[in-house]
């Protein structure tokens, strides 16, 4: 392959009209639950809609009708947060995240497969690490010290569970990053993937 060709090809990755990632797609080596997850991202993008929604309304109602609500604020908090902790896990099921690719573009093929296959456990690794971090944020959140089920609220006038229900999504999020990372790491090694052209 001449040089030319190799920096056109970088090039259309790196701005994502390439066949690699960043291309929009869900690679094959995501498996079904890249898929899932994928298809799901519209709910958190109307998410982000409703949220706007509920600022524009809130806007009007406390400026022009001076009749504020007590829940507007924390009702977009609570869906931006989960459109934010569900963004990580989006952008790795598409395999779109940001990564350094300086040394990564210039290897061969097949070493660019174990590359993968070791950044894809590093990451489960240390998706794992925030997973059990998340656990013991759940763990204060939803459980009183009486052993009572008692969910953390925001403490305000409304008091909506929300810190509580965004910890435990994110919680979730973190071990289907676990799982997500192992699916790459074993399509990677089976040869599945970019690296295996």
């Amino acid at each position: 392959m001449s040089e030319d060709v190799r920096k056109e090809e970088i090039d259309r990755a790196a701005t994502g009209d390439g066949a690699e990632s960043g291309s929009g797609k869900v690679p094959p080596e995501a498996g079904m639950l890249g898929r899932i997850v994928d298809r799901s991202g519209y709910l958190f993008a109307v998410g982000i809609l409703i949220s706007a929604a509920v600022l524009l309304m809130e806007v009007f109602l406390r400026y022009v009708l001076n009749s504020p609500t007590i829940w507007a604020h924390e009702t977009t908090v609570f869906l931006c947060g989960l459109a934010f902790a569900f963004g990580g896990l989006y952008c790795s099921s598409r395999n779109s995240h940001i990564r350094v690719v300086l040394i990564y573009d210039k290897l061969p093929p097949s070493t660019r497969r174990k590359f993968d296959i070791v950044i894809s456990i590093v990451c489960a690794i240390a998706s794992g690490f925030f997973a059990f971090a998340a656990w013991h944020m759940v763990t204060r959140a939803v459980w009183a010290p009486t052993g009572e089920i008692r969910l953390e609220t925001t403490g305000s006038a409304w008091s909506p569970p929300t810190p509580a229900l965004i910890k435990i999504f994110i919680f979730i999020v973190m071990v289907l990053l676990v799982v997500q990372f192992l699916i790459y790491a074993v399509n990677y090694a089976r040869g599945n993937g970019r690296g295996a052209q």
